[in-house]
Order: structure tokens, then C-alpha cells, then sequence
């Protein structure tokens, strides 16, 4: 098949790319001026999903279309960036793609649409949540939404996958920045650690987005891709299992934090700066509330096994630790 990926440079993207290649698909990457293709082994069109002339130029000759495209962050200085990209770029690539007759769109949301859902587990038959947590888990939940609006409208040939929260080496977003903030011993405190997340191996991901692709008669299907609930504490656990590194012996109070990270934000905000450690109040709020998925349709139907969380994080460790740090894993280790 060939497909057009967009987002071919990102964490899940490259992951995608290799899972396409290996499974024998031609795959052509939408690929802005300013990324780094370098280790991209596809053919390349340049251009953007806010420009329509580009993303027409590039599907042109494809079957169908992988969109992974999308701002994944907590903190912008220009916070209209994620409209931009998560719902209007959305719209672009969608119209792009029914213009171009694509026998299948599969379109990467997040598992963020669900938070707040009545389900206690939401699956692919709950009805969404009320993602107000950040501006990303509502323009997620927004360009979705214009999505299965054109699926009713005009047959897009859509299925959407849903990755809880992903982690593995080469990470360099808000959830590998929360591991590496730990490694690198710049987290004061551990925060939140009875709240937690869905999580899944970013190979998992690409897993199932590909197999989500290749099945046939599946258009209009939905698919969790999540592995393991685990609160921060318990994440928190195997980040200094796999590093070596002891947690913060401090937990700040919840009633201390959410002021904490209104107040940073709001600086942020006047003097032009990134909230330390991520404390932003959309990253806060997003942690806090948490999310879950059974991500178990994607086992029955597509034949995805999921790796573990912990192999994840001791990937992701594995790729951000000093030698130091390899000795004193290793002597911690030895004392049991």
C-alpha cells in the first residue's frame, strides 16, 4: 500500500515509519522545512498541514493516509499553535484525503478525549469525556470531532487509534521530560503519586496503528492503544528502579501544587519563560485528573501483544543515562 505519513519525524511517527517499512508499505512523509529528516528513508514531500496546497501535493498517488501530525505539549508561548495544527491542520489532511479518494485514513487522537468519562475504563464503546484539563486535550478532542463529522458527511474512510500515555527511548515530550526530569535529579518532590495514566510502549503504538491500517472492513472503528494503569508513584518506582537514581524523598501536598503551577504559569506568562519542570497548570491539571483505556480490542482483533511499562522505562532511562549513573545502577542493584 502506499501511505502518506504525516508526523514521520515525531516520537510516534518515526516508530510508525519503521512498523510500515518493515511490514512492506511505500510510504511518502509530509515534512515541514525546519524538521530534521535526516534519518528518514522515505520518500519526503515537503510542506506543512496548516498549508492545503502542500498536504494536496503530497497525497497525490497514495492509498491512504497515517496522520500522526499534532502539537503534543502542556506550554506554548503561542497557545493558538494547537488549533492550528490539532483541528484546523486536522481538517486539512482530511479534506485532503477525501479530494484524493484514499481507501483508508487512520487518525492518531489520544486517550486525553476520555478523561472525565462516565465509564470507570472507558472502551471504544464508552461515550467521551470532557477533556477541559489543557489546550491539547481540547483541540485532541476537537479535531477528532471534525473527523467522524466528515466520516457522516462524506464517507472519510476513518478509523481512529488512541495511545494512552507513551513512553520508550528517544522521548523528548512532556512524558520524557517527566522521566529525564527524574534521572537527571531536577525534580525536588514527587507530585501526585496516587493520580496515573494508561500507559503503553511507543512500539505498541505503532503496532497498532499499522495493523489498524491493514485490517480490512474496518473503517469507522476506534482502538485504545494502552497497556497498564499505573499512578505517578508506581511510574516513579521504575524510573529509579531502571536508573538508579533515588526518588525525592519530599511529596508535595496537592493543595500546595495546583497554586504552584497557577502561579508559574501565570509569570510564565508575563515574562515570556517555560514553567519549571513542567509545571505548567495544563500539565498539572492533566496529571491530576489522569485517564484510563482497555486498550484490550486492539489484542483480540489486530493481534498487538503489549510489551512492558517497565521495559519501556528502563529503554527510555537506558538512552538518557550518564556512565555515572550506569555505575550506581549497578551498585544498587547489587546490594538488592
Amino acid at each position: 500500500m502506499r501511505v502518506l505519513l504525516t508526523g514521520g519525524t515525531g516520537f510516534i511517527g518515526r516508530h510508525v515509519l519503521g512498523e510500515l517499512i518493515e511490514r512492506g508499505h511505500t510510504v511518502r512523509c509530509l515534512v515541514r522545512p525546519t524538521s530534521d529528516a535526516t534519518e528518514i528513508d522515505c520518500e519526503l514531500a515537503v510542506g506543512d498541514v496548516t498549508d492545503r496546497e502542500s498536504v494536496d501535493r503530497a497525497i497525490q498517488g497514495c492509498d491512504a493516509v497515517i496522520h500522526a501530525a499534532n502539537i503534543y505539549d502542556f506550554w506554548l508561548r503561542r497557545m493558538g499553535a494547537f488549533r492550528a495544527v490539532n483541528v484546523d491542520g486536522n481538517r486539512n489532511v482530511m479534506e485532503a484525503a477525501l479530494d484524493a479518494g484514499v481507501r483508508k485514513f487512520v487518525h492518531i487522537s489520544s486517550l486525553v478525549v476520555y478523561a472525565g468519562s462516565p465509564a470507570e475504563v472507558p472502551d471504544e464503546q464508552s461515550e467521551p469525556g470532557n477533556p477541559t484539563a489543557s489546550e491539547y486535550s481540547r483541540t485532541k478532542s476537537d479535531g477528532e470531532r471534525v473527523g467522524w463529522e466528515l466520516h457522516r458527511t462524506r464517507n472519510l474512510p476513518l478509523v481512529v487509534v488512541y495511545p494512552g500515555g507513551v513512553t520508550g527511548a528517544g522521548d523528548t515530550k512532556p512524558s520524557g521530560r517527566y522521566i529525564e526530569a527524574l534521572v537527571r535529579r531536577k525534580m525536588p518532590a514527587q507530585v501526585l503519586v496516587k493520580s496515573g495514566i494508561s500507559w503503553v510502549h511507543v512500539r505498541d503504538v505503532a503496532r497498532v496503528v499499522v495493523r489498524a491500517l491493514e485490517k480490512e472492513d474496518n473503517v469507522g472503528e476506534r482502538y485504545f492503544a494502552a497497556a497498564e494503569w499505573l499512578s505517578f508513584g508506581e511510574l516513579n518506582r521504575l524510573i529509579t528502579r531502571a536508573s538508579g537514581v533515588r526518588l525525592p524523598w519530599l511529596v508535595m501536598p496537592n493543595v500546595m501544587l495546583m497554586p504552584t503551577a497557577a502561579l508559574l504559569s501565570f509569570l510564565g506568562r508575563i515574562f515570556g519563560f517555560t514553567p519549571m519542570l513542567g509545571m505548567s497548570l495544563d500539565q498539572i491539571r492533566t496529571m491530576k485528573r489522569g485517564f484510563r483505556g482497555d486498550g484490550s480490542k486492539a489484542v483480540r482483533e489486530l493481534g498487538v501483544e503489549y510489551e512492558s511499562i517497565a521495559r519501556a522505562v528502563e529503554e527510555a532511562v537506558s538512552a538518557m543515562t550518564t556512565p555515572w549513573q550506569a555505575r550506581e545502577r549497578e551498585q544498587m542493584e547489587k546490594i538488592g
